[in-house]
């Protein structure tokens, strides 16, 4: 098992707007960028934004980053003798598969393993 990827989240109300420094900051375009229920997502560099209306966030469990692994069933089993509790999930979305998981002390991350066509396309 292995963590591949992390990504700190950026929150927004306008997806293009927040995007317009990043590109310049990061010195490229997204990553990957896609709708997802009412929140549009976009990877750019190690930022993942998530842009929507405050209600659509409200919805969203409060993950502070995004982490990316190579076998998210490894990562539950390791998580689960620390004590954390899976928030939701495990299930699959457009990147591939993932769960959140509340850490013993607090803190709310989500996992991912990403499908091998995404991995391949950002990471090598």
């Amino acid at each position: 098992m292995a963590i591949l990827k992390t990504y700190a989240r950026v929150w927004s109300d306008d997806m293009d707007t927040a995007l317009r420094p990043l590109t310049d900051l990061v010195g490229a375009e997204c990553d990957l960028r896609f709708a997802f229920g009412d929140v549009e997502v976009a990877a750019i560099g190690d930022l993942l934004v998530i842009a929507g209306t405050p209600e659509a966030a409200a919805r969203l469990p409060s993950a502070t980053t995004t982490v990316i692994v190579s076998d998210l069933e490894e990562v539950r089993r390791l998580l689960a003798s620390h004590g954390a509790k899976i928030t939701f999930g495990p299930t699959t979305g457009p990147t591939g598969s993932y769960f959140f998981a509340r850490h013993q002390d607090g803190a709310e991350v989500e996992y991912v393993q990403w499908t091998s066509e995404l991995e391949d396309r950002i990471l090598r």
